[in-house]
């Protein structure tokens, strides 16, 4: 049996995904679970940032042993040439908190992700790009990695890109909540007052729900190529 933790901040990163799964929502950690033949999967959110992706493992910890960590979710890229709406194979993670860099399994993804402590701004992907050498920024993926290289095990990584280098958007961060949960209601109320901001927003969301399709599509490929998943 190999049992697989499938980590990221919001639910909506995993709809697609997780479609069809058993679902449960547990100490403020949303889960879904699917067997296939001697495969576990188990997918968990509980919202931005590294203390939330801590929560969802936890969670996970309760029902035994993993064998494979995978981070997903949405990032913002910090290349132009990434396009938004796509997924892609992350080679390795670096924290922007400590600077330690953590490696990822079979390392054959596109190019290296930073996680910050916050949304980046347009002013802030740049400053990540040239401290980093990074190509996409997020919020939790180096606390999974940190959590994989403790234990021992392997860690992949998948990102969607949700923001471009260049886009435009409103400011974020204000919005989430200290436990990373991100404040819906007001924030909408915020965005009705401001229309110069629904374009980038309209747009915001087509990249997201696109991306999320091809987190699934990459996901499910790293695990067939490990073996996990057996095509018919």
């Amino acid at each position: 049996m190999t049992r697989v933790a499938i980590i990221a901040a919001i639910a909506g990163e995993l709809k697609p995904l997780v479609r069809g799964w058993r679902r449960e929502s547990r100490n403020g950690v949303e889960l879904w679970r699917r067997t296939r033949g001697d495969d576990v999967w188990i997918a968990a959110c509980a919202g931005a940032g590294v203390d939330a992706a801590m929560r969802a493992l936890s969670e996970i910890d309760k029902e035994g042993a993993i064998d494979l960590f995978v981070s997903t979710g949405w990032a913002g890229a910090l290349r132009e040439e990434l396009e938004t709406g796509r997924a892609y194979r992350v080679s390795g993670v670096v924290d922007a908190r400590t600077g330690e860099r953590f490696g990822v399994a079979g390392a054959s993804g596109v190019c290296w992700l930073v996680t910050s402590g916050r949304i980046a701004d347009r002013v802030e992907k740049r400053r990540l790009a040239a401290a980093y050498g990074a190509g996409f920024v997020d919020m939790e993926a180096a606390e999974v990695a940190r959590q994989a290289r403790m234990r021992g095990i392997p860690f992949c990584c998948v990102k969607g890109v949700s923001d471009g280098f260049s886009d435009h958007l409103p400011e974020f961060n204000g919005f989430i909540s200290a436990k990373g949960q991100f404040q819906w209601v007001r924030f909408i109320l915020f965005a009705m007052l401001r229309p110069w901001h629904w374009p980038a927003l309209l747009r915001l969301g087509k990249n997201s729900r696109k991306a999320a399709k091809g987190i699934r599509e990459t996901v499910l490929e790293i695990l067939d190529e490990r073996g996990i998943v057996r095509k018919p």
